[in-house]
């Protein structure tokens, strides 16, 4: 087994004293908040986060609404009187950015015989954020991102029309992440991710990350909260929007119960290669999904979230002939969020255990993590996290700066 020189030592010590330093030099007093919204209407960030990037219940309603004020309450300066009452242009273009960047430490894995090493991996997410009405109840949300060095492109763009020719629901159309009714992954406090939305078994393209369509939003009798989407089905392609002539539902319900909320997520889809693609005739895969979700906030100190996802694919390997069956892929992620000051104190340390079982062995893994955060602004974020993958065991320590301005 390759064990640790004290050069590795050394550099990891270079690392962590490099965030430090980069730390201590940010201003350590509340700054102007979080980007284009925050300076629109000169409110701080915790007015709709806490903390940042993770949403209070008012900035859900903000987003809701399409990213305005209540009727009555916008302000008179947020828009040019244009002398029309159909054009409704803002005063200013909101734009802002996100930042974020690690200094790494992966340890020795045994499985592998990997040495440990350090790594800065900086600039890891830089961001370019707009968004805002462009009408009367129709907004627009978007953002450019370069992602580990690569350009990445646009992820969320979107416009949302808030109650079409007066119905009683809202209508997103673009891109956005098809698991956003349930937990969204931009707004999460840990680098670890919801590992069981980003599945993909065989060869298949579908999962519950990025993909174009349209989701309808509404509230059913019984302050039911429903989310219904129709959409491509082959997450953010290369070339064309999309490959095959068949469009995928997803269907999530969920009900608030006081401090529990209850919520229910099914999703079928069926997606085809063409000759010459994976196969020398016509394959088509066909999936669903299922499961249940929970989020239990006893008080305003704690946070549980916990989802299960169940998924079966007829043919994700594309096999035009003797297909090999069902190919089914469970699992879930569990996570704990402690806010030892309450939610707009500075302290945030979060828990998040990771598992996913298949018939695709490819595709399995468990991991876990702990995230300490801390405020060094409302907008200025460090991030000390120590993450475990128990299927390779592997061990990472990520020391982390993130930013919005």
């Amino acid at each position: 087994m390759t064990r640790s020189t004290p050069r590795h030592y050394a550099a990891f010590a270079l690392a962590l004293g490099a965030v430090l330093v980069v730390s201590l030099a940010l201003p350590s007093g509340d700054a102007d908040a979080i980007p284009a919204f925050a300076r629109k209407y000169g409110f701080s960030c915790t007015t709709c986060h806490a903390p940042f990037p993770r949403l209070k219940p008012y900035g859900e309603e903000f987003a809701a609404r399409g990213f305005r004020l209540p009727p009555g309450e916008e302000p008179a300066r947020a828009t040019r009187d244009t002398g029309d009452p159909l054009l409704q242009l803002s005063r200013d273009f909101p734009i802002a950015a996100r930042m974020e960047g690690y200094a790494v430490w992966n340890a020795d894995q045994e499985k592998t015989g990997a040495a440990a090493e350090t790594d800065f991996e900086t600039p890891w997410v830089f961001k370019a954020l707009s968004g805002g009405p462009i009408a009367e109840n129709v907004s627009y949300y978007v953002y450019f991102i370069i992602e580990k060095g690569g350009v990445e492109g646009l992820e969320d763009a979107y416009v949302q029309v808030n109650g079409p020719f007066g119905a009683p629901f809202d209508v997103l159309f673009g891109q956005f992440q098809v698991s956003d009714p349930l937990f969204k992954r931009e707004l999460r406090l840990e680098r670890s991710d919801y590992e069981i939305y980003k599945v993909n078994p065989g060869f298949s393209d579908t999962d519950l990350t990025y993909d174009r369509g349209l989701m309808f939003l509404g509230t059913a009798p019984g302050e039911l909260d429903v989310a219904f989407s129709v959409v491509n089905g082959n997450g953010i392609p290369d070339g064309s929007f999309d490959k095959d002539d068949d469009k995928n539902v997803a269907l999530r319900l969920s009900k608030d119960f006081g401090m529990l909320r209850l919520g229910a997520f099914g999703y079928w889809g069926r997606e085809q290669v063409n000759p010459g693609f994976l196969t020398l005739a016509e394959a088509d895969n066909e999936m669903t999904y299922w499961g249940p979700d929970l989020t239990l906030a006893p008080n305003d100190d704690w946070e549980l979230n916990l989802q299960y996802l169940e998924r079966s694919d007829d043919n994700p390997f594309f096999l035009a002939a003797a297909p090999i069956g069902d190919v089914v892929t469970r699992g879930g992620f569990a996570e704990l969020h402690w806010f030892p000051q309450g939610p707009d104190g500075r302290w945030v340390l979060s828990a998040l255990y990771n598992q996913v079982d298949s018939d695709d062995p490819a595709v399995e893994l468990e991991t876990a993590s702990l995230t300490l955060n801390y405020l060094l602004a409302r907008n200025v974020r460090v991030l000390t996290e120590a993450g475990r993958d128990l299927d390779r065991d592997a061990s990472q320590i990520s020391f982390g700066l993130v930013t919005a301005f």
